[in-house]
């Protein structure tokens, strides 16, 4: 059936190309579907408990958004006239942001003091170039003793200040939203450091955050693609040295790639910054299937047969193999959408398009093509088949050290899997070419933290926060977080209405408490409110109802264990000293990526689990041999642990994109172990070949492909380690690690298990090199 496959396809090879580049441009029609989003809560799904948990509080109070304008005086002090003005001015500057709905500073902050009865709200700073030195030195004082400023708005040490431009992006069209924004803030920040030399201006906020993936994402296609692209030519160029079998691989790549990008416009697949690793993974494994029916075509062509014959032998001892790695490696990638972060849904998704097309493409166009390019007839070369054939008679020869030596080296790999901590700080998604990361380390060293904690902590009833008993907790809950390693600022209402009793009592210092009286405070707060501007007022901090407060927790780089342990704590002071009206969870960006690493591990191992048991079957049924597909198993296994093992030893860090890896990778690693199982099953079946010779064999026949196939996979993924996003690098890194322990597997230890449990009709052992 094969062959008449193989003979049909040579004599209708024009329909056959006609049709394919039909189906292809077809396909391709769907790229002017794609979109892309450059949003951070892309990585949660809706149903996500802790992004409803965000949403609603940030639907609650006002938005999170922002961009953090933050400013370094070259004198090192923010407090002159000088640094003032500019702050001042471009306080005002700022309000022009589109979609800004509050901005916040230490000019514009919101100074409340007593005179006589009265309660008088203003600006800290107002005309700062006419300030006398006693008016300066008033400010700094105010400024250095608010807890709402410093190391929020201004760093303890007078040194650098910021400008928070809070935004409220529509979500109509993030694609020009975030970038309006980011052009208009770069704008002004160059604008202000042209005209004034005296300082510098960093960006930052959750804004420039947004923007920093569509930026990682541009570089890498416009440089890792284009490398990977050459790098893939040029290896098989090498390996096959065959012009027309090197162009033919070429257009299957390019076609798999842009078919695959195109059936992901027509099904509605959203583009991510993880997606953009697609085409690079799409690249490595259509290439693999080409490389293993040209490499046979190729040694059937020397063995003096017509380049028909070739094919069609190269098509019928492939058809299998090739359509079995290419389902056991669409079902691994399926599995990713198992992982609770959409990207990685996608991804897998994507990859899997792809990896069919790539399958359609080289039992169809390839073999079509090659029979209508010129084609010389390759010479024998006696370096590459002859030294598989060497390592083949290696391996047989050492078989018993090298299987004990193997297991031994999984025994020691495997066992530093444990030192392998998650831990997902998302600020370090980005690496320091990126200037988003550079600004953001730059500001938590001097100012603020980007790390954030919110609580919705309320109160019980409506206007339940004017009550002294809640406003009391409120204070015991900050000033313990105060108290906490990594925490660098706390905003809470109760330092609010702590300064306007004061105010309200001659601002006499021991009057800086909450107020004790529930009637009193309500009257304080709704004078202060009163009296605020627009734009200005206590929306951030508290519900419509007054019925609950938000108490923000600004931190500075911290490892995803300690800040769950910090929230767990948080938890624990709550329980322990807080009513049950003022129970509540920690909400924010910072606490979801903190969490789904390990809710992302759960939910792959199950994903994993399930792909590994269909891939079981499938080369059960296929090879017709329960002891294959058992045996099978071991070096479908075993390269991610000992990837992890490694891993753990060297580098002891896993995020969400690692997470995702194992699935990633079991249906690629399958791949060479389905190639050499098929040629091993071959020879003893049809050849009738005892199993030293059968392995003699596979190397013989497939062990070139393998090598080849296996190199170009990890190179491919090894130029995903210079991505600057690091979810790209890091998990290039991890899977050609994973692929390259494959090889290894399936080299040495693959065969030694194949010799000790496949004994069966052994006639002896030949030592004899094996043609087709």
């Amino acid at each position: 059936m094969l062959e008449r496959y193989a003979n049909m396809l040579i004599r209708w090879r024009w329909l056959a190309l006609f049709l394919t580049l039909i189906w292809v441009f077809a396909a391709i029609s769907g790229v002017r579907f794609l979109s892309f989003s450059n949003d951070y809560r892309v990585f949660f799904s809706a149903e996500n408990p802790l992004l409803q948990a965000f949403e609603a509080l940030q639907n609650t109070y006002s938005k999170d958004d922002n961009v953090l304008i933050v400013v370094t005086p070259k004198s090192g002090q923010v407090f002159n006239r000088d640094t003032l003005s500019i702050v001042e001015e471009l306080t005002e500057a700022a309000w022009q942001m589109p979609y800004s709905i509050r901005v916040d500073s230490i000019t514009n902050f919101q100074h409340t003091h007593a005179d006589g009865d009265d309660l008088i709200v203003e600006n800290l700073v107002e005309d700062a170039h006419s300030l006398t030195p006693a008016e300066l030195e008033q400010a700094r004082q105010v400024a250095l003793a608010e807890p709402s400023l410093v190391n929020r708005i201004v760093s303890p040490a007078g040194h650098v200040t910021a400008v928070n431009v809070t935004v409220h992006l529509p979500g109509e069209n993030a694609q020009a939203e975030v970038p309006e924004v980011v052009g208009f803030a770069r704008g002004l920040a160059q604008q202000f450091e042209a005209k004034y030399p005296q300082i510098d201006v960093r960006l930052t906020g959750i804004v420039f955050m947004n923007n920093a993936f569509p930026e990682a994402s541009q570089q890498d296609m416009q440089t890792l693609v284009p490398l990977m692209f050459l790098l893939i030519l040029l290896l098989v160029g090498l390996s096959l040295r065959m012009i027309a079998g090197t162009l033919a691989t070429m257009l299957v790549i390019l076609m798999a790639i842009l078919s695959a990008m195109g059936l992901t416009g027509w099904v509605g697949i959203q583009l991510s910054p993880p997606t953009t690793a697609a085409p690079t993974v799409i690249m490595t494994i259509a290439v693999a299937h080409c490389v293993h029916i040209l490499t046979n075509f190729q040694q059937s062509f020397r063995l003096s047969r017509d380049r028909r014959q070739a094919m069609t032998e190269s098509l019928r001892i492939n058809m299998q193999p090739v359509f079995l790695t290419s389902l056991t490696t669409a079902i691994g990638f399926l599995s990713m959408n198992f992982s609770d972060a959409p990207p990685f849904r996608d991804l897998g998704s994507i990859v899997a398009m792809g990896v069919v097309t790539g399958w359609l493409l080289s039992i169809t166009f390839l073999p079509a093509l090659m029979m209508i390019l010129p084609l010389r007839k390759p010479k024998a070369r006696a370096g590459g088949w002859t030294s598989m054939e060497r390592l083949g008679d290696f391996v047989v020869e050492k078989r018993t050290p090298l299987m004990w030596g193997m297991v031994g080296l999984v025994v020691v790999l495997v066992a530093f899997v444990p030192k392998n901590e998650l831990n997902d700080e998302f600020v370090k998604y980005f690496d320091e070419s990126i200037q988003f990361r550079l600004d953001t380390d730059y500001t938590t060293d001097n100012l603020t933290g980007m790390y954030q904690i919110s609580y919705s902590v309320p109160a019980g009833e409506s206007g339940g926060i004017s009550d002294p008993g809640y406003l009391e907790t409120l204070e015991k809950f900050a000033r313990w977080y105060r108290q906490q390693p990594h925490v660098m600022h706390v905003s809470s209402f109760s330092d609010v209405m702590k300064r306007i009793n004061k105010n309200m009592h001659n601002d006499e210092q021991a009057w800086y408490r909450t107020p004790d009286r529930r009637d009193l405070a309500a009257q304080y707060l709704l004078l202060y409110e009163m009296s605020l501007p627009y734009g200005l007022d206590l929306n951030n901090q508290i519900d419509v109802d007054k019925s609950a407060t938000r108490l923000q927790v600004s931190l500075d780089s911290i490892s995803t264990n300690e800040l769950l342990a910090l929230e767990r704590r948080a938890q624990a002071w709550l329980r322990d000293n807080a009513p049950p009206s003022m129970q509540t969870q920690g909400a924010g960006p910072t606490i979801m990526f903190a969490n789904i690493g390990f809710s992302n591990i759960r939910s792959m191992l199950q994903g994993t689990t399930i792909a590994l048991v269909l891939i079981s079957f499938i080369l059960i049924f296929a090879l017709r041999s329960l002891k294959m597909g058992l045996i099978s198993l071991i070096p479908n296994l075993i390269p991610a642990a000992m990837a992890f093992g490694i891993w753990g030893m060297v580098v002891g860090e896993v995020g969400l994109a690692l997470s995702v890896v194992i699935g990633m990778t079991l249906g690629i690693v399958v791949d060479d172990t389905v190639h050499f199982l098929s040629k091993y099953v071959r020879a003893r079946r049809e050849k009738g070949l005892s199993s030293p010779d059968a392995v003699r064999y596979a190397f013989s026949t497939v062990g070139m492909a393998l090598w080849v196939t296996s190199v170009a996979l990890m190179a491919g993924f090894l130029v995903l380690m210079f991505s600057a996003f690091e979810m790209n690098s890091g998990m290039g890194l991890l899977t050609a690690l994973t692929i390259g322990l494959a090889l290894l597997a399936d080299f040495l230890l693959l065969p030694p298990l194949l010799m000790r449990f496949d004994k069966a009709k052994d006639q002896g052992e030949t030592g004899v090199a094996y043609a087709q």
